[in-house]
């Protein structure tokens, strides 16, 4: 009994830590995000935080609104920019580990050697990629010279993509392949030929307030890694999309990152992928 009475004690005492439900019904891309956050929350060594999901449905500029102003929720996850780090806490350690800035068009099936003959970025600048209209990513590819048709819904694009109403829409390693396997019937491929890369990071980002569930978060975080833990769950997700790219075989066209912020932690290694990192099947 004492036990029961303990354990309910330690619940009723925990923090709730409000996460955004996604705009998109049936989102994958929150698995992995999700996962992450729970397995740093346990390397903590703390019990004080829950993760609960928000009533509302939010798409993720309105999420990091809401995040900045304290209201409904405590914490959310997106790419990182000069802009988003003046307005919020973020934990600095890249969920990705930079994979988040691999990009990999997605093309319409009956334009998938479009760019077989693209080398170099002057070759690139002759399409029009698709983004969000609020994404950092939009930044980053205008600032490289590069047309971009910027749309507010996520949805919206995969059905403008057959349309012809852009090119191509490039996405990462990590989030291409549920998606073109969600639209393939739409007439939409995963590019074989080329590799967009630039530096950046997915980060999970806090109030600017919120310093403790910031410290609690990053403290588990940096443990997760020590132990291997994080690497084990990013290759058990990811290894095997990393071997589907090839990347090998693809032109590479690096970019600039106009907005990456300068506190980037590029010289931590062991937080960045490499090409040793996850053999397939590990």
């Amino acid at each position: 009994m004492l036990l029961c009475l303990s354990a309910a004690s330690l619940v009723a005492a925990a923090e709730t830590v409000t996460y955004a439900r996604s705009g998109t019904p049936g989102d994958a891309r929150d698995i992995y995000p999700l996962k992450l956050l729970q397995l740093a929350l346990d390397k903590s060594g703390t019990a004080k935080y829950v993760l609960q999901v928000s009533d509302t449905p939010m798409l993720q500029g309105r999420a990091f609104v809401e995040l900045a102003q304290g209201n409904t929720i405590r914490v959310a996850w997106g790419m990182t920019s000069i802009k988003r780090e003046s307005e919020l806490l973020p934990i600095r350690i890249p969920i990705y580990k930079g994979l988040i800035g691999w990009r990999l068009p997605l093309v319409r099936e009956d334009r998938s050697e479009m760019f077989s003959e693209v080398r170099e970025l002057p070759d690139l600048r002759r399409f029009v990629a698709g983004q969000g209209h609020d994404w950092p990513d939009t930044d980053i590819l205008r600032g490289n010279g590069i047309e971009v048709i910027g749309v507010p819904l996520y949805e919206s694009l995969f059905r403008m993509l057959p349309l012809g109403r852009f090119d191509y829409f490039p996405r990462s390693i990590v989030e291409i392949w549920a998606e073109e396997e969600q639209h393939r019937k739409d007439g939409i491929v995963i590019d074989q030929h080329l590799l967009i890369r630039y530096p950046t990071a997915f980060y999970y980002f806090v109030n600017k307030k919120d310093v403790a569930l910031a410290e609690t978060i990053r403290n588990g975080l940096e443990r997760a890694l020590a132990d291997g833990s994080f690497d084990k769950l990013f290759c058990m997700q990811y290894a095997q999309n990393i071997a589907d790219a090839r990347l090998e075989q693809r032109t590479t066209i690096v970019l600039l990152n106009p907005i990456l912020p300068p506190e980037t932690p590029l010289a931590r290694k062991e937080l960045w992928f490499a090409a040793d990192l996850c053999p397939t099947g590990k």
